[in-house]
């Protein structure tokens, strides 16, 4: 793989000018998606959707009896007749209306639920490169919007065929069998309206599209800033984020206000049409009444079917610029489902079989999107069973190779082999099912202590959990809170120390017993007391275990079986603490003499972000190196 296969899949490329009958095969491609476990719903929607059509066109027709009969012949004996018909034209409409709604409704949150779910597994599959590149608190906010359009498309697209079309043809239907010169004459407000349409959908098509990308913005960096809260506080940098996000809201609020705009210059030009369709109506129809002593009925249903047609005629004017709107969003979330992972398995990749868990790297590089290699020719073997350090500075590719080793990136060239097997044959789920993992700055998901520790390995026994709780040196503290184990931890393990969340997540790495053990300076959280203990617990799990330590604390390297020295991404030096220290001219000694037996200073890594992924540290590095 070259360095450009490390690139993520790339943010959403800028939207080209939808073709015509794009719409058409967005809608296609959701029914085709969706359409077959839906299909009742559409039917008692549609079922509901034609009668409200029906009775709004009885609702027109009616006035011609109720006029001529009752007003001008003065058949008083029909009024019981039409006024229980009126009474049914309501009562099916209003059942109908509320059956159409609900059941839309039900479509769209089910489409919703749907999509979130599909986007949520797309999202586990891609590489890590992508999430380097994406910034959650955008990519958040951009699902939550680009959903909804695709359930407003579904629900707009419904109601305009089958709901708002099939109400305008009936009425229209009313009107040529009342008056059919009057009908011919106000349907020549049509071709003005559609242009109307056409040009006010090009403006709404691109406005769109840039709101959205400046609300999923604006959200993100809202969480962000809210996440940070400590660093923004110790800092002093309340005034400074309120400034800059205030000129986010502005720049928001401009792209909405246009949007505003935009959409709704429709509203002037349909009801000054409207205007005048009625008033050369009335007009007309006074015309006749004082001429010819026409009876008004007949005009009255006529006024009454377009006066009703109206919103629907409107709805569906507008119904192609909202379309254009929720348009974006889908074809926004389709970008997103149809980015292809770009770290598969190979075809016929196997299922780990890991043994006794030797490591090896053959002639190993690696580099990252820009160029620059990270990895450069590594070699060396981490035993079985034993401990092997990894030292070096800042940059020196320490977190990358441990990144190789889980697959979250494929090396440009080289092997890594496990038990003599390619890692790169094996499928990504069982390998990294034969690691346990412990970063240093250690992450917990919402829910309860118990929970956490179990991510490890789901199938653990509650006394499985508490052992490596125990063993982890965090049993104490865990019977110290309110509720034990079932003590709900917030967001982040919010409500625990650093300390704290370090050993739950030791635990948790305790609980996966997985044959090969990678500790991203495990215990850098740790006071020394903490430290000593889980040093202790940890060199007792390690046992009968390949493990790795990216080490940054003297402590750790001293007791390793193996000593690699990495400097700019090549191997340098490699023993044990006795034989580095030996040669006054080494690396390792170099570090060691520098400090004074207190720590490798120079290979503290503490000043990387918080939170930062393991790409973006190492490019940290090479930036301050």
């Amino acid at each position: 793989m070259t360095s450009s296969q490390h690139k993520a899949p790339g943010t959403a490329p800028k939207a080209a000018r939808p073709e015509p009958g794009e719409v058409f095969a967005v809608v296609r491609r959701i029914l085709r998606e969706n359409g077959r476990n839906f299909v009742k719903y559409y039917v008692l929607a549609g079922f509901c959707l034609v009668a409200v059509a029906i009775t709004t066109g009885l609702a027109a027709w009616i006035m011609k009896p109720l006029i001529d009969d009752i007003f001008v012949e003065q058949r008083y004996d029909r009024a019981p007749y039409i006024c229980g018909a009126v009474i049914a034209i309501f009562l099916v409409r209003g059942f109908a209306t509320y059956g159409q709604a609900v059941t839309l409704a039900r479509i769209g949150n089910a489409v919703v639920a749907t999509y979130q779910r599909r986007v949520f597994e797309h999202l586990m599959k891609l590489g890590m490169t992508f999430f380097n590149e994406t910034r959650s608190g955008r990519l958040a906010a951009r699902i939550n919007e680009n959903v909804a359009g695709i359930r407003d498309l579904l629900g707009m697209t419904m109601k305009s065929v089958i709901g708002d079309l099939v109400t305008l043809i009936g009425l229209i239907g009313v009107m040529v069998w009342q008056q059919p010169l009057l009908a011919v004459s106000v349907l020549l407000i049509g071709p003005p309206l559609i242009w109307a349409v056409n040009y006010i959908m090009r403006r709404v098509r691109r406005v769109t599209r840039e709101s959205v990308e400046i609300n999923s913005h604006l959200i993100g960096t809202m969480q962000e800033a809210v996440q940070g809260i400590a660093v923004v506080k110790a800092f002093t940098l309340e005034e400074q984020l309120s400034q800059r996000l205030g000129q986010m809201i502005d720049h928001a609020e401009s792209r909405y206000n246009k949007i505003a705009r935009v959409s709704e210059r429709l509203t002037p030009v349909s009801e000054i049409l409207a205007g005048l369709a009625v008033a050369g109506v009335i007009a007309y129809a006074s015309y006749q009444a004082a001429v010819y002593q026409h009876p008004p009925g007949d005009v009255m249903a006529f006024i009454t079917a377009l006066l009703l047609a109206y919103d629907p005629a409107r709805r569906l004017a507008r119904t192609q610029v909202n379309v254009e709107r929720a348009l974006v969003n889908a074809r926004m979330i389709y970008e997103l489902l149809d980015t292809e992972p770009q770290q598969r398995d190979r075809a016929g990749a196997a299922s780990a079989a890991i043994g006794d868990g030797e490591i090896r790297f053959r002639d190993v590089s690696f580099s990252y999107e820009d160029g620059s290699p990270v990895l450069r020719g590594l070699s060396f073997v981490a035993k079985a069973g034993k401990t092997t350090a990894i030292v070096g500075a800042s940059g020196a590719g320490k977190t990358t190779l441990v990144a190789l080793l889980q697959r979250f990136y494929d090396t440009d060239s080289g092997v890594i082999e496990i038990d003599g097997q390619d890692i790169a044959g094996m499928t990504k789920a069982s390998l990294r099912g034969s690691i346990a993992y412990v970063s240093q700055q250690p992450y917990l998901f919402e829910g309860t202590i118990r929970d956490n520790i179990r991510y490890g390995r789901l199938t653990a026994s509650d006394a499985e959990i508490e052992q490596a709780a125990l063993l982890a040196q965090a049993d104490g503290f865990i019977r110290q809170q309110p509720r034990g184990y079932d003590t709900p931890i917030g967001e982040n393990g919010a409500t625990l120390s650093g300390g704290q969340r370090q050993r739950v997540s030791i635990a948790r790495a305790i609980v996966r017993q997985a044959p090969i053990l990678l500790l991203d300076e495990a215990t850098s959280a740790l006071d020394n007391e903490s430290e000593a203990r889980v040093q202790q617990a940890l060199g007792e799990v390690s046992q009968g275990r390949t493990t790795i330590v990216i080490a940054h604390r003297l402590s750790t390297v001293v007791n390793a079986d193996h000593i690699v020295v990495l400097e700019e991404g090549r191997l340098v030096e490699e023993g044990t603490h006795a034989s580095l220290t030996a040669d006054p001219d080494s690396v390792y000694a170099r570090f060691h003499r520098v400090h004074d037996g207190k720590g490798l200073g120079l290979v503290d890594d503490s000043h990387i972000a918080d939170g930062a992924v393991p790409a973006e540290a190492d490019k940290i590095g090479r930036r301050r190196a």
